[in-house]
């Protein structure tokens, strides 16, 4: 009896620690992510000043598609015709429409603006997550989302009603109306990953989300301006700003789900901000500071509180 205890108590200890080092490569995965995509605003602003969005678009997709073929030739994966067809909603929605308005919604407004609204993928990836996907949280969590939405208000509006976006500046809206979309796909993602490898899901859905976008730009006629000083960032865009941090935010939300990995990526604000200030040198308000603030201590809420009920709950 007593041997068998203490085997119990042993598994149960290695248990609580692969937990909780599962739980941590998820919450540094979903932060990593953040600081990669926040630097997409700063490095595919200039190049939209010679660059169409739509070319723009399907090139950063195309790369990252083909960054992941190998990786996913070796994965193994079943995909019956269910799953094929929520890729390819997940491609359009996801990797074909979004971004081109994100592209577009860019151009109109300033970098470190569009790194700030992008939270807006936080918000919508939460309430799809609740009121669609019915996914859950500790009382706790609810008030750490609140806190991170609450940061992300600030950050839309500054409180000025009269010159935020809800004058509706035309870029601003495109930027919001992206985010919207890809909170959507967000969850869908999330479906498909628990079948799906999550480079075979990104392989797929960046391959034909960016071949549809490249028909587009052949079919409208709409011209390469592309410069050799340009390819680079356009390659560290699709490697790093989408591939990579769409790899480790999917796989973030395998791990702690789309609410706490969501609300983890709207660090990205942090990091496009710091990315926008230092290398286009835009300039960042009180009010820009204070939501920050707010957000930080939100997600530091919930990491410090839920990650213990989800230890003590396993």
């Amino acid at each position: 009896m007593y041997k068998v205890s203490v085997m119990d108590a042993r598994k149960k200890l290695i248990n609580i620690k692969w937990i909780s080092s599962n739980l941590i490569i998820g919450y540094l995965s979903a932060i990593v992510a953040a600081i990669l995509f926040g630097g997409v605003s700063t490095l595919a602003k200039p190049m939209l000043s010679t660059i169409d969005p739509s070319v723009l678009s399907s090139l950063i997709y195309l790369i990252a598609g083909l960054f992941f073929t190998p990786a996913a030739s070796r994965a193994r994966s079943r995909i019956t015709m269910k799953y094929y067809g929520l890729i390819l909603i997940s491609a359009i929605a996801g990797a074909t429409i979004a971004p081109i308005i994100f592209f577009v919604g860019l151009k109109l407004s300033t970098a470190a603006d569009t790194s700030l609204l992008a939270n807006g993928e936080t918000v919508f990836s939460i309430l799809f997550a609740l009121l669609i996907f019915k996914e859950r949280l500790r009382p706790i969590g609810y008030i750490a989302v609140t806190l991170i939405l609450s940061g992300v208000f600030l950050v839309t509006t500054s409180l000025d009603f009269n010159s935020s976006v809800f004058k509706l500046n035309i870029g601003n809206v495109f930027v919001i109306l992206s985010t919207m979309i890809w909170g959507f796909d967000n969850n869908i993602s999330k479906n498909i990953v628990r079948r799906i490898d999550v480079s075979k899901l990104i392989q797929l859905k960046a391959l034909i989300g960016g071949s549809i976008m490249l028909g587009i730009v052949f079919v409208f006629g709409i011209p390469f301006n592309l410069r050799s000083e340009q390819l680079v960032p356009i390659i560290l865009t699709g490697v790093f700003g989408f591939a990579i941090s769409l790899y480790l935010y999917l796989h973030s939300i395998k791990i702690i789900g789309v609410i706490k990995a969501s609300s983890l990526l709207s660090l990205s604000a942090v990091f496009g901000l710091v990315f926008a200030i230092i290398f286009l040198h835009e300039l960042i308000t009180i009010n820009q500071i204070i939501a920050i603030s707010i957000m930080i201590f939100g997600i530091h809420l919930m990491y410090s509180h839920e990650r213990k009920d989800e230890i003590l709950l396993k």
